[in-house]
């Protein structure tokens, strides 16, 4: 197998492709597990060196044809496309957002139906991809309703995964990922970049602001649970996908008073203290767009998890980050 994962320097790439290597095979599109022979990880940024002789790093933009034919070799067996510009950064810059979050995925797809033989190919895609009146909790099929750029870039994503999936020169499936929590380093200018600083600054004993309300809920996994999850997806054969490829993945429903009052209960008052609210008007109409609850029942039947509870993803977080 040759595994191609963009944004592999970021921090969900890492993970998923240590993971990859960690269990050294997978099913290519023709049902067959195959060893791993390669894994392309391709960012604007070098990855961390690996001294795995399996792993091979470019750097380079996706909107570049040059690099993504350098990437995308015609023995590709694989893709998995994590590489995006976040939510409040295509809000603020349209043209970025349609650059990296659409012509570098149609740049993708158009190079797959190249190769040797149609590949898999796994698309991060976002709960944005919905907003405005929808059912309670959205089901799989429920019409894609975006009221961001960033929303409206990912929905364009999955409608062309899934007509090149029709076609037969790819196998797809689009996940629509929860909110991942409690994300390492510093924030990013994704809306949702609260949702991990609210609980990794003040674990660090550092202050950390809110910018919505109490009583905002969000759809949340841990990063563990989603590089699972995408490995399902991947694994998944084709025909147990829906028509439409497109999959709710499984989360928990939380309220931001809920994230905090388990900050409480697991590291105690003097940490949670550190949370100030203040309110942000742009994040929170972004946010507010979104549905904190799913139907997720395709992606559980699939095999997908979701997490047991919020207290335990910051115990997972707080166990990672001690491994450091």
């Amino acid at each position: 197998m040759r595994v191609v994962i963009t944004g592999g320097a970021g921090f969900l790439g890492t993970r998923l492709a240590r993971e990859i290597l960690r269990r050294g095979r997978l099913t290519d599109a023709r049902g067959n597990a195959q060893p791993l022979r390669e894994l392309v990880l391709v960012d604007i940024v070098a990855p961390v060196e690996s001294a795995d002789p399996r792993v091979r790093s470019i750097v380079g933009a996706l909107d570049d044809r040059s690099i993504v034919d350098a990437v995308l070799t015609p023995d590709t067996d694989s893709v998995f496309h994590l590489a995006a510009v976040v939510s409040a950064e295509a809000e603020a810059n349209f043209d970025v957002g349609m650059r990296v979050n659409l012509d570098a995925t149609r740049n993708l797809l158009e190079r797959c139906r190249t190769l040797n033989a149609p590949p898999k190919f796994v698309f991060a895609s976002s709960l944005a991809v919905f907003g405005g009146r929808l059912p309670d909790p959205v089901p799989d099929d429920a019409p894609v309703t975006p009221r961001s750029s960033y929303g409206t870039q990912k929905a364009v994503g999955e409608l062309l995964l899934n007509d090149m999936s029709r076609r037969g020169f790819i196998d797809g499936r689009a996940l629509r990922l929860p909110t991942i929590v409690v994300r390492p380093g510093k924030p990013n200018r994704a809306a949702s970049s609260f949702a991990s600083g609210i609980i990794r600054e003040p674990l660090a004993g550092v202050e950390a602001v809110c910018p919505v309300a109490p009583e905002t809920r969000m759809w949340l996994q841990s990063p563990g649970a989603v590089v699972d999850n995408l490995l399902v997806g991947h694994e998944s054969r084709s025909a147990d996908l829906p028509m439409f490829r497109a999959i709710n993945v499984p989360g928990i429903s939380v309220a931001v008073r809920e994230m905090i009052d388990a900050l409480r209960d697991v590291a105690g008052a003097d940490v949670a203290e550190r949370v100030q609210w203040r309110f942000d008007p742009v994040i929170d109409a972004i946010v507010a767009t979104w549905p904190s609850r799913f139907d997720a029942r395709i992606g559980s039947a699939l095999g997908m998890r979701a997490d047991a509870d919020f207290s335990g993803i910051i115990c997972a977080h707080i166990a990672e980050a001690g491994r450091a």
